[in-house]
């Protein structure tokens, strides 16, 4: 009886380093792919901005000193913009999901790559607006707050599914009133809609690491790769999307205008 007690000791022991093992692997793979995608998103929104303004006195003046091309008109001065605005919301809405059901793991991480890049040239007008220091400034103060909460949400023993629901619920009322607000153009409500959506996409940043954790831990030992390589991905487009909200709603708090 003894020996069964060590051998069955054992074999517990070994599958739990090896779902530690694969833990780890996970979430490397989890924050690689958001870091690719926060890197297209950046070098989109640069390239876009540069091709968009000139210094040429022909093209159409947004400010003095500051030109914009026909390519820079069309994104920000014509409709096209709600297009380019409303389109990365859109891919989330409908398009995301059927993603993740009918593509294999290199399809989906394929449609994130171009969702990122569809998410820079959505964000390319914030280098017309703000200094490139203060844009700077404000992405390190993001990317340590995101680390501090995501190593929260990894470590703590703290249950945090039941805000879950609560959160999701306060972005869609956050989209709502940012919609209104596009009509209404208050200052108070920005800001209120600023602090709100910083503590919302704080707390979610937490929620959705433990979750990306949980959730391997709870289908490691399924034996399928293809899903669990699916999942790294929906857990990166995840945090990707708390990580760029959280650095847009400091910016307008941190940022300097031109």
């Amino acid at each position: 009886m003894a020996e069964y007690q060590t051998i069955r000791s054992a074999s517990v022991g070994a599958r739990t380093a090896q779902i530690d093992a694969g833990l780890k692997a996970h979430m490397n793979k989890v924050y690689g792919t958001m870091s690719v995608g926060m890197l297209i998103t950046a070098l989109a929104a640069w390239a876009i901005a540069g091709l968009a303004v000139t210094s040429e006195p022909a093209a159409y003046m947004i400010r003095e000193g500051q030109y914009l091309t026909g390519l820079g008109q069309a994104l920000f001065l014509s409709p096209l913009k709600w297009v380019v605005m409303f389109a990365p919301l859109a891919f989330l809405l409908f398009g995301w999901g059927t993603l993740m059901r009918k593509a294999n793991a290199a399809g989906v991480q394929l449609g994130f790559f171009v969702f990122a890049a569809a998410m820079g040239v959505s964000m390319s007008s914030i280098f017309l607006v703000y200094t490139s220091f203060s844009i700077v400034q404000t992405f390190l103060v993001t990317s340590i707050a995101f680390a501090g909460l995501s190593l929260y949400g990894y470590t703590t023993k703290k249950d945090l599914s039941g805000m879950g629901t609560f959160l999701v619920m306060g972005v869609i009322g956050l989209i709502v009133a940012m919609v209104i607000n596009i009509f209404l153009q208050s200052p108070a409500m920005m800001f209120a809609i600023s602090a709100i959506g910083i503590l919302i996409f704080a707390g979610l940043t937490a929620y959705y690491t433990q979750d990306i954790k949980n959730t391997y831990v709870a289908h490691a030992m399924h034996g399928d790769q293809e899903w669990l390589s699916k999942a790294a991905i929906d857990g990166a487009l995840s945090l990707y999307i708390s990580f760029l909200n959280m650095f847009q709603f400091l910016l307008m708090f941190m940022g300097q205008q031109e």
